[in-house]
């Protein structure tokens, strides 16, 4: 553990390199391949590819989060900013009002870099930006916004884990905090379940970018994240995320001492009815060998949150 450290994005301000990143990114939108989909749609002129997404970001939601890894919470909250649409589109998604319908309101960065400060005032330890990948261009000229009018708490980029290392490298000095998805193992599953084959060969090339900026998670004194690397995993019925392969790339090629938040809460959502396997919940049993699984990898940062109940299915 830690004293208390500035985020990156100060020294990044300070140094006047916002300017470079805010002009590299509108570059990007002009046809935008921000993301593995390379839409090639020109978003300054509100043109829209997979994430629907144009010239502004949208809101869904915002306000202290309390569900979220421990070294996230705390006691005042994580600061979460829910945008609207998405990359990836996980048929199963459990937030699927906001990332398939669209669920959310187009806002301006003078309003998002207020919501930033509303957090920061109302005690939240950091700014959780959930479902990113998509504004990463618009989330960077609303930073300097934010940090004029006092912005001084870490950030956290909450992907899904389909992200470009071009676009990630873009965040270099602004992201303290990773918190990407690593969803499934294999291309098949994930060419089924999200329209994305090249998946695990983004999210493994991703994960790899995002430790070498920031690093294993460290944790203050009082136990609140400053910055690092956090990975979360869902588990799959019947095993279909491939657990177990995960957790062995994880010690094997990121590090050992990755925090991970080994997920159970998967319940048939969105389109998952359409698919006999996707059909029910994760059962105890199916969690326990993901767990054990985990530990038999060698990772021992696992989050400790109190475990929403499993029915034992027979």
């Amino acid at each position: 553990m830690i004293d208390m450290v500035k985020p990156y994005y100060l020294e990044l301000y300070a140094n006047g390199g916002f300017k470079n990143r805010i002009a590299t990114a509108y570059r990007i939108l002009r046809e935008c391949r921000l993301c593995p989909r390379n839409c090639g749609v020109k978003r300054l002129k509100n043109e829209l590819g997979v994430c629907k997404t144009g010239r502004w970001p949208v809101v869904s939601s915002y306000g202290p989060h309390f569900g979220e890894e421990d070294p996230l919470v705390g006691r005042g909250g994580s600061g979460t900013i829910f945008f609207t649409h998405c990359n990836l589109l996980c048929l199963f998604c459990q937030n699927h009002e906001i990332s398939h319908r669209g669920e959310g309101e187009a806002i301006a960065l003078e309003g998002l870099a207020e919501i930033m400060i509303r957090l920061q005032r109302q005690g939240c330890h950091n700014v959780n930006f959930v479902t990113p990948t998509h504004v990463v261009p618009l989330i960077i000229p609303a930073l300097p916004l934010a940090i004029k009018r006092g912005l001084e708490i870490p950030l956290v980029y909450n992907s899904g884990g389909y992200d470009k290392v071009e676009s990630l490298q873009l965040l270099e000095g602004i992201v303290d905090i990773y918190m990407p998805d690593f969803k499934f193992w294999a291309d098949e599953p994930a060419a089924k379940y999200m329209n994305a084959p090249d998946y695990p060969l983004r999210a493994k090339a991703a994960l790899k970018e995002m430790h070498r900026q920031v690093g294993d998670l460290v944790l203050d004194e009082r136990g609140i994240a400053q910055r690092g690397l956090l990975v979360r995993h869902l588990v799959m019925p019947h095993n279909l995320a491939g657990t177990e392969e995960i957790m062995k790339f994880i010690n094997k090629e990121i590090s050992p001492h990755t925090y991970v938040n080994i997920m159970p809460q998967y319940r048939p959502c969105g389109e998952a009815h359409k698919f006999p396997e996707l059909s029910r919940a994760l059962t105890a049993d199916e969690y326990e060998k993901a767990l054990d699984a985990a530990h038999r990898a060698g990772l021992t940062r696992l989050d400790q949150r109190e475990r929403i109940f499993l029915r034992r299915w027979m």
